[in-house]
């Protein structure tokens, strides 16, 4: 795709979208005059509300990065995952975009470690198996509307994780200490390395993006180094039952 096509950034003013805007201005300013925001709310270039109808002045663009979803809630509530990404296809084609990139998650895989994408997902989170709905869902978009889609199963995103608004608070931090003495081991990316992969997506040719990946930096991270890093107090409780000690992302 032509580097000086239009792309179409949906969720720009969520948790994960705002981190990214961030590193977009640091390391390819330039770059922010091909990026058009859409947000719900006030301060992206377009305002728009899912489930009503299609800005009329939608711009041309070559992709649509779907940065939008749903994490927490009831079934119902997560389900919107799915309602989304048909969103972002209705979107691509009204827009003439000729790729969708969705935010999956590393949820679908479930506990484990050095999950690469032919494993087979197995979920364990209400949320996990609402991400592999969306995907089951993108697949069979894909096979119907002529655009390729590409599902990025992430990892944590630093400053975008559950660990921040502890982080944030100024007061101790407690993470739950396994047998071995360890708290959780998580793959993170950094906002800016997520950014270049976003943007090698959108250069590629259609015929070389993968329909899924995983998307995270190595190796991975311990919790307790990311408090200790922070400068944080650290407290431990011990890891309930059902806890989760390892999700981490092969990306050979």
């Amino acid at each position: 795709m032509s580097s000086q096509r239009k792309i179409i950034v949906t969720g720009a003013s969520g948790r994960v979208g705002r981190l990214l805007s961030h590193a977009w201005q640091a390391h390819d300013p330039q770059g922010e005059k091909r990026r058009i925001t859409l947000s719900r709310r006030q301060g992206a270039d377009l305002c728009w509300q899912p489930g009503a109808p299609l800005p009329p002045a939608l711009p041309q663009a070559g992709a649509i990065l779907a940065l939008w979803g749903t994490t927490s809630g009831d079934t119902d509530e997560l389900a919107w995952n799915t309602t989304l990404a048909h969103h972002a296809r209705d979107i691509a084609l009204a827009a003439g975009a000729d790729r969708v990139v969705h935010l999956s998650s590393a949820a679908i895989y479930g506990p484990g470690t050095g999950w690469a994408e032919t494993a087979p997902p197995a979920p364990v989170s209400e949320y996990g198996r609402a991400k592999l709905d969306m995907e089951e869902a993108v697949t069979r978009m894909a096979q119907a509307d002529g655009l390729r889609h590409v599902c990025l199963r992430l990892c944590n995103v630093l400053g975008g994780c559950s660990l921040t608004p502890a982080l944030q608070s100024g007061a101790p931090v407690t993470l739950d200490r396994f047998a071995e003495g360890h708290g959780p081991l998580r793959s993170y990316i950094a906002p800016a390395m997520l950014a270049r992969v976003l943007d090698a997506l959108v250069a590629l040719p259609t015929d070389r993006l993968p329909r899924t990946l995983n998307i995270a930096a190595s190796p991975p991270v311990r919790m307790e180094d990311l408090v200790r890093a922070h400068g944080a107090p650290l407290n431990w409780g011990p890891a309930p039952a059902g806890a989760r000690q390892a999700v981490t992302l092969d990306t050979s």
